[in-house]
C-alpha cells in the first residue's frame, strides 16, 4: 500500500524540523502515540506496541510508538519488540499541551484505561487527531472533578473516536459522563504478556531429543549475589532427581567467566553453550553463556527460577516471558520492578514465591512432577492470554483508521 499525498506533504514537513528544546527528536513517519495514565497497565501497553508493530509490518508499514506515563514514574528494564520512545504525558495545561504536541505530531493516539485529561483532549481534538479510549475501566472514570466540571468533560470525551469499555459497568459511567453510546464496544481488559521470544527450532527439537526423559529446570538472569542459592538448590534437589539439569543464565554475560570459575572450583559437572555442544548425560549444569537464547531455555524449561529476586534492593525480572512459554514460574521476594505481573500470575496459581535456597529446592522438588508443572504452565498461558480479543479489536480500529486517513 502507498501512502497518500497528505501524508507525503506532511512528512516532509516534518523532515525540516528540529527538535525543541529539551525533548528527543520525533522521528520520520507514522507516530502512534499511547497514553498510559496508570502505570500499572504498563505491560498492556508494551504488548499493545509489540503487536502494532507486527501487524504494520505485515502491511508492508512501519510505525514508531510513543509512550507516555505520568512524569516521574520509573521505567522497568527494556522490553523486547520494537524500540520505544518514552516521554512523560504532559502536564494539563495550556502551555505545555500545545508544544508538546506542535513537536511530536502523533498520527494516532490510543489512550489507556481511563484518567482523562481534558484540556489535552481538547488540543487532540482541535488538531482532529483520532483518539481511542482502549480498556476503559470504570475506577478510571470516577475522577469526582469530573461531576463538577461536567460541561469540559463531555467535550473531551466528544473527543473520542470510539470507547472500548473493560466491562459493562465502565460503558454505562462512560454514557453517564456524556460519551456517545454508538461509540462505545463492550470489551474486555487489554491482554498483558509478552510476544513469544525467537528460537532456533533446529537447537530446540535437538536439545529436547537429547534431554528427554530428563528432569530440567531453568534458573534465568542470576545474579552473581545469588549464584551460591542456586547452586545449593540444584545439590540438594540432585539428591532426589539424580538426572537433574539446571540451564543456568547468568543475568550480565560478563559474569560467564566467574559462574564457569565457581562451578569449577565446587567440581560440578558443566558444559558451556558457547562451546556448541549439547549437554553429555553426566553434565549437571548448562551454563547458558550467549545473548539472544532465552526464547530456547524458557520452551525446553517447564520450571523456571526467575532469578533478581533474592536478594534485598533487587527488583526482578518480566514473569510474563517464561509465562507466555508454558513454563511454571518460581521467584523471590524481591520483585518491585514488576510486582502486578507477579502478583497477578500468583493469585492464578501459574507462580510461587520463596524465601531462600531451602524453598528453592523444595518448590523445584514439587514442580518436577509433571503433572505440578503442567497445571501451572496451563495457568500461565491462561493468564497472559486474557484480553486476547480485546487486544485484537484495538489493532483493527488502528489500522482501520491509518487506512481511511490513507497513511497506510
Amino acid at each position: 500500500m502507498t501512502r497518500g499525498g497528505g501524508l507525503a506533504r506532511a512528512l516532509g514537513r516534518r523532515g525540516n524540523r528540529g527538535a525543541s528544546p529539551g525533548m528527543a527528536q520525533r522521528p520520520e513517519g507514522l507516530l502512534i502515540w499511547l497514553i498510559v495514565p496508570d502505570p500499572d497497565r504498563l505491560p498492556a501497553a508494551h504488548l499493545l506496541a509489540a503487536l502494532l508493530d507486527d501487524r504494520l509490518c505485515t502491511e508492508g508499514a512501519t510505525a514508531r510508538v510513543l509512550v507516555s506515563l505520568p512524569d516521574g514514574t520509573a521505567l522497568p528494564e527494556a522490553v523486547g519488540g520494537p524500540e520505544l520512545l518514552h516521554v512523560p504525558i504532559p502536564e494539563d495545561t495550556h502551555d505545555d499541551i500545545p508544544t508538546f504536541l506542535d513537536h511530536w505530531r502523533p498520527d494516532l493516539v490510543i489512550w489507556l484505561s481511563g484518567h482523562i485529561r481534558n484540556a489535552l483532549m481538547a488540543a487532540l481534538n482541535k488538531a482532529e487527531v483520532p483518539v481511542l479510549l482502549a480498556g476503559a475501566e470504570e475506577r478510571a472514570l470516577s475522577d469526582p472533578r469530573w461531576s463538577l466540571r461536567a460541561l469540559q468533560t463531555r467535550r473531551a470525551l466528544e473527543g473520542f473516536s470510539a470507547f472500548h469499555a473493560a466491562s459493562a459497568g465502565a460503558g454505562r459511567r462512560l454514557q453517564r459522563l456524556g460519551a456517545d453510546a454508538s461509540r462505545i464496544r463492550i470489551s474486555e481488559p487489554l491482554q498483558e504478556g509478552r510476544m513469544a521470544l525467537p528460537c532456533d527450532i533446529a537447537d530446540r527439537d535437538e536439545l529436547a531429543d537429547v534431554l528427554a526423559g530428563r528432569p530440567i529446570w531453568l534458573a534465568a538472569m542470576v545474579c552473581a549475589d545469588e549464584l551460591e542459592q542456586v547452586l545449593d538448590a540444584q545439590r540438594q534437589a540432585s539428591r532426589m532427581a539424580h538426572r537433574l539439569l539446571l540451564i543456568l543464565v547468568p543475568n550480565a554475560p560478563g559474569d560467564s567467566d566467574a559462574f564457569a570459575e565457581t562451578l569449577t572450583a565446587q567440581d560440578w559437572r558443566f558444559q558451556r553453550w558457547s562451546d556448541k555442544d549439547a549437554p553429555r548425560d553426566e553434565c549437571q549444569v548448562l551454563l547458558a553463556d550467549t545473548y539472544g537464547d532465552m526464547g530456547l531455555w524458557y520452551r525446553l524449561s517447564p520450571v523456571t527460577f526467575m532469578a533478581g529476586s533474592l536478594q534485598r534492593g533487587m527488583k526482578g525480572h518480566d514473569p510474563y516471558e517464561p509465562a507466555t512459554h508454558g513454563s511454571a514460574i518460581i521467584y523471590g521476594p524481591y520483585v518491585a520492578g514488576h510486582l502486578p505481573a507477579y502478583t497477578r500470575l500468583s493469585h492464578a496459581g501459574a507462580a510461587r514465591i520463596i524465601r531462600d535456597a531451602g524453598g528453592l529446592q523444595a518448590s523445584v522438588s514439587m514442580l518436577l512432577a509433571p503433572d505440578q508443572a503442567a497445571s501451572m504452565a496451563a495457568a500461565a498461558w491462561s493468564t497472559v492470554t486474557e484480553g486476547a480479543e480485546a487486544t485484537d479489536r484495538v489493532l483493527d480500529w488502528t489500522l482501520a483508521q491509518l487506512e481511511e486517513r490513507n497513511l497506510l
